[in-house]
Order: C-alpha cells, then sequence, then structure tokens
C-alpha cells in the first residue's frame, strides 16, 4: 500500500503544477490591460503605474510565474488591491461553511440515493425500479434555483418551519446553524442523488450476476447480507468516482445555491471578486478549488485501492 501510495503522489505533483500554471494564465492571458480592468473608473496614471509594479506586470511572464509559484509555495496567496484582505485569510473564514453545506448536501444524497438504488437493483424493471426512475429523470430536469425557490416558497413561507435566507455561526447556535444549512444542503441533494442512484443501480445489477453471489446464495446468506456485504462493496467503484468528482465541484461550484440562500461560502466569495473585478482574489480562489479538486481525486484513488486490492498490486 505505502508504494501505491508513493507511485499516487509522484504522479500528483506534475499536475498540481499543470494546475498552477493554467491558473497563473487565467489572469495574466486576458484581452487588454489587466491593470486597467482591475481600476475601472479609479484608473489614473499613478494607480496603473503602480498596480502593474505591485503585480509584476511589467516583468517577464516567466519570471511573474515563477516569483507567483514560489509565493504560493510559502502559503501566500496574495493580498487583495481593494480590501487589503489576503486571499488565504478570505478563503479560510469562508471555507467551513462551504465545507458544512458541502457533507449536509452530499450525505444527504447518498442517504437517498443509496437505498433506492439497491431496492431497484434488487428486481430491475419492477414497479419499483421504473417508478424511481421516473422520479430521478425528472428531478434531473429540474435546475438548482427551481428547486431552491420552491423549497423556500414550501417550508419558510407557507409552513415557516425554516429560515428563507441567512447564515448562523455553529458557535453561536448550533440548532440554527443546522436550520440555515438545511433548505441549501437539499437544493444540493437533489440534483445528487439522482445519479449517484442510476451509477450504484447499473453497477450493482451486473455484480448481483456474479458466480460468487450466486454461492452466497447456496449458502443460504441472509438478503440483507448478500445485498450490503457482498454486493455494494464491489459495485462502491464508480460510486465513489462520482460522489469525490461531486464533492471536489461542491467546494466552490455551489454558486447558485450560495447566492439565493445567502452563505457566506467559497462560492460567494467568488462571484463578489468577479463583480469588484478582484483578479487577485479570483485567481487565489480558483487555484484552491482546482487543487481541492485534484486532492480529492487523490483522495478516491486511495480508496480504490482499500475497496478493490488488486487496483493496488496492478491487476485490476
Amino acid at each position: 500500500m505505502s508504494g501505491f501510495i508513493l507511485r499516487r503522489l509522484l504522479h500528483l505533483i506534475p499536475v498540481l503544477l499543470a494546475v498552477t500554471l493554467l491558473t497563473f494564465l487565467i489572469a495574466s492571458l486576458l484581452p487588454g490591460d489587466l491593470a486597467y480592468a482591475m481600476l475601472g473608473d479609479q484608473a489614473t496614471p499613478e494607480k496603473l503605474a503602480g498596480l502593474r509594479h505591485q503585480m509584476g506586470l511589467d516583468l517577464p511572464l516567466l519570471e511573474r510565474y515563477l516569483r507567483w509559484l514560489g509565493a504560493v509555495l510559502h502559503g501566500d496567496l496574495g493580498r487583495s488591491f481593494r480590501t487589503g484582505e489576503t486571499v488565504l485569510g478570505a478563503i479560510g473564514e469562508r471555507l467551513p461553511v462551504s465545507l458544512e453545506l458541502m457533507v449536509f448536501a452530499e450525505a444527504t444524497a447518498l442517504a437517498v440515493g443509496v437505498p433506492l438504488a439497491i431496492l431497484c437493483a434488487v428486481r430491475p424493471g419492477g414497479r419499483a425500479d421504473r417508478v424511481i426512475a421516473a422520479l430521478a429523470f425528472g428531478k434531473l430536469a429540474l435546475p438548482a434555483f427551481m428547486v431552491a425557490i420552491l423549497l423556500i416558497y414550501v417550508f419558510a413561507v407557507l409552513l415557516h418551519w425554516l429560515p428563507a435566507t441567512g447564515y448562523v455561526p455553529i458557535a453561536e447556535d448550533p440548532l440554527g446553524n443546522l436550520k440555515s444549512f438545511v433548505l441549501p444542503a437539499l437544493t444540493l441533494a437533489f440534483g445528487e442523488w439522482p445519479v449517484l442512484m442510476r451509477v450504484l443501480r447499473s453497477d450493482m445489477i451486473a455484480t448481483l450476476q456474479e458466480d460468487f453471489i450466486a454461492m452466497a446464495r447456496a449458502k443460504g446468506l441472509r438478503r440483507a447480507r448478500i445485498l450490503l456485504v457482498h454486493a455494494l462493496k464491489p459495485s462502491s467503484l464508480t460510486l465513489v468516482t462520482v460522489t469525490g468528482i461531486n464533492i471536489g465541484r461542491l467546494i466552490g461550484g455551489a454558486l447558485i445555491v450560495e447566492t439565493i440562500f445567502a452563505l457566506p461560502g467559497i462560492g460567494r466569495l467568488l462571484v463578489g471578486a468577479i463583480y469588484a473585478r478582484d483578479f487577485i482574489i479570483l485567481q487565489g480562489v480558483v487555484l484552491f478549488v482546482a487543487c481541492g479538486f485534484v486532492t480529492i481525486n487523490f483522495v478516491v484513488d486511495m480508496l480504490y485501492a482499500l475497496l478493490d486490492p488488486r487496483i493496488r498490486h496492478g491487476r485490476a
């Protein structure tokens, strides 16, 4: 296992370097004058010259990248030229909100999708399978903002059970914090569970046709044990992949949901940086999200090796 992890880490280094290069080029290769685009109406010759010098825009592209990469490796992602806040500080302040939303949403999606997938795989083509498949297809057709509006209307406007918007820190009120995440997490989970369900359903149907499942049935093992122990684990590789991709996407991809529910997470930070033309914040957030996505996929590779020993021995 240690050799498998070392090989994956060696593969991870060039990927992360490529991510840093592409992220740096996002701002560096934009058409026009980047300093003028950031200053907007406040642009004066003195301010333009000072900002160009501050950002190193008067240096060759390769030298700028190497200086920026060196600063990143030392934990310096830059500082907002509008607020003076460090990028790392802005991300650290908002990351717990996005992580909490991500965990609630993915846990809810798995809690709904996995049991429904097992139910469908037991009798493929049956009445339950057809009904659940129709619900999944119907849900995939609904955009996230429509689901969010419907949930707000039902649970906040009609029933008054949950707050429509806002965020309560967990240190101030744990119950209020939980209530503020219910509707956003449900909005994201409603878009995730159909994909998880269909992926696991397909894999479990194939697994249930294998010889070792027939052997387990011949031994007289209980159906629940066969489904949850013998069939679920080998059917989970694709599910782990999709879950890892979803988690990486949710780190900074829940832009609409965080905006609708007024959650101060990474998504709203990214949107605010775009509106304010604060490319330093934008570049730092994109780099953080991209590195987080790569790291999560590395963790998924490790989970592969735990689920199927053949993978870490190179015989999968």
